[in-house]
């Protein structure tokens, strides 16, 4: 068994907040012109870092120090309130160019690329690359229910399909990050070659800075018309609880008990990790439980243990009744069928007799 420790902080958000104070006193010119509230903020997340260290510490995992951030490192300031250090153009004159007010920096045109809803709440300036992001966080949006379809579906998640659903419908794996990996690869090798602190390795470095960037905003984009076409089609959405963290930790080595190691498929495994990243599992789920509640739909996670073994007709569990990663054979029954499909009938089920269950109750 693990053995859990607690660990009592010395110094709290609060004491490195009132050192703050003394600090901005001492240097009006420099860090007195900042935001008060949005350096409070940067804190919180210094204290937010530590605290999650700790816990891996408790509970055994690799801890992960966190890093100093420099400049070119520490790519987002969030203001945790609007009109306290930072101000949003609520009426702008243009439909799609307002302005924000960032204090000591002055006034920044926004391209609005969609109307704000609800009322701003934080205010966060992003940078990626040569790019630059306004991030508005809003209280007291409105809701945008959909009409009622009658539908309800069951969705499997994997690497050769995205999504598959239960009544049959595959939404394709766009495997955006394997696409680029090759450009990828000779803009790293470029960057490799560079000296440190030449504006030539500033160039390499922002070269491939963007080709990751574009990647995220290839996978967020497909990831965001995917669930909106799940979240149009069906009133119950049932999904597996998946922990992609814990499912992408790399092979744990294994001693041979003498000075080696036995075979542990470190390689094939990393593999699969690279898919499961590139798919976007993670992201995929979050916004789909986004859209799910703004749209009144239900969403339901159940646990995904063997859901791909079953038999979604005689219920027969085995590890051979999956023949491969498309194939399902039952070898109680004879059922045969694509597997995602049958997976994704299985947590249908599973999450109905969930909610008729917590509905019993």
């Amino acid at each position: 068994m693990g053995v859990r420790r607690s660990y009592k902080f010395l110094l709290r958000p609060s004491d490195q907040s009132a050192e703050m104070k003394g600090i901005r006193a001492d240097d009006p010119g420099g860090q007195g012109r900042w935001s008060f509230s949005s350096q409070q903020a940067t804190l919180r997340r210094l204290d937010k870092a530590f605290t999650a260290f700790f816990r891996r510490i408790g509970r055994g995992r690799t801890p992960g120090f966190p890093r100093f951030k420099g400049r070119g490192w520490f790519d987002t300031v969030e203001w945790p309130k609007d009109g306290d250090g930072c101000r949003w153009d609520s009426q702008p004159a243009h439909p799609t160019t307002t302005f924000v007010r960032l204090q000591d920096v002055g006034h920044g045109r926004v391209h609005q690329h969609r109307p704000i809803k609800g009322r701003v709440k934080t205010i966060s300036v992003k940078r990626e690359g040569v790019r630059w992001y306004v991030v508005l966080s809003c209280d007291e949006v409105p809701a945008d229910t959909l009409p009622a379809t009658g539908a309800m579906a069951g969705i499997d998640m994997g690497v050769a399909s995205l999504v598959t659903t239960s009544d049959g419908n595959h939404l394709v794996n766009p495997r955006h990050l394997a696409k680029t990996a090759d450009r990828l690869a000779t803009a790293q090798r470029d960057l490799a070659r560079k000296t440190r602190g030449s504006k030539r390795r500033v160039k390499a470095v922002a070269r491939v800075a963007r080709l990751h960037a574009k990647v995220r905003r290839q996978r967020l984009d497909g990831t965001h018309k995917a669930t909106l076409s799940l979240v149009r089609a069906y009133d119950v959405i049932v999904h597996e609880a998946l922990h992609v963290a814990n499912m992408t930790r790399r092979a744990a080595p294994q001693p041979d008990g003498q000075s080696g190691f036995l075979p542990n498929r470190a390689s094939a495994k990393s593999g699969l990790n690279r898919s499961i990243l590139d798919a976007g599992w993670g992201v995929f789920l979050t916004v789909l439980a986004h859209k799910a509640e703004s749209a009144g739909r239900e969403l339901i996670a159940v646990n995904p243990a063997n859901t791909s073994r079953i038999c979604a007709r005689c219920g027969h569990s085995a590890k051979e009744n999956r023949i491969s990663q498309a194939a399902f054979r039952c070898t109680a029954c004879g059922h045969a069928t694509h597997a995602d499909v049958n997976a994704a009938i299985n947590v249908l089920r599973a999450g109905l007799a969930l909610r008729d269950a917590a509905g019993a109750a």
